[in-house]
C-alpha cells in the first residue's frame, strides 16, 4: 500500500469503510470473480475492517475516558 493509500485509508469515515466492506463481501459470496479478483476483494476488505477497528477503538477509547472522568467527579 502506497503513502497515497495510507492517506486515503486515514480520512475515509466509519460508514463508508462499512458499506464498502459490506460490497465487498456481497461480491465475495455471489462468486464469478477470477481468483485475482476474489484475492484483491479479499485484500480490500481485510483493509476496510481495519479502518473500521480503528474507529470502534477510538470510540471505546473516548467512551472509556469519558466514564472515567465522570467516575471521578463523582
Amino acid at each position: 500500500m502506497g503513502e497515497t493509500d495510507v492517506r486515503q485509508e486515514s480520512t475515509l469515515g466509519y460508514e463508508q469503510a462499512r458499506d464498502e466492506l459490506i460490497e465487498v463481501v456481497r461480491r465475495l459470496e455471489a462468486g464469478g470473480t477470477t481468483l485475482e479478483e476474489s484475492l484483491a476483494l479479499w485484500e480490500r476488505g481485510e483493509e476496510l475492517a481495519k479502518v473500521c477497528r480503528r474507529w470502534l477503538e477510538g470510540a471505546r477509547a473516548r467512551l472509556d475516558a469519558a466514564l472515567a472522568q465522570e467516575e471521578g467527579a463523582v
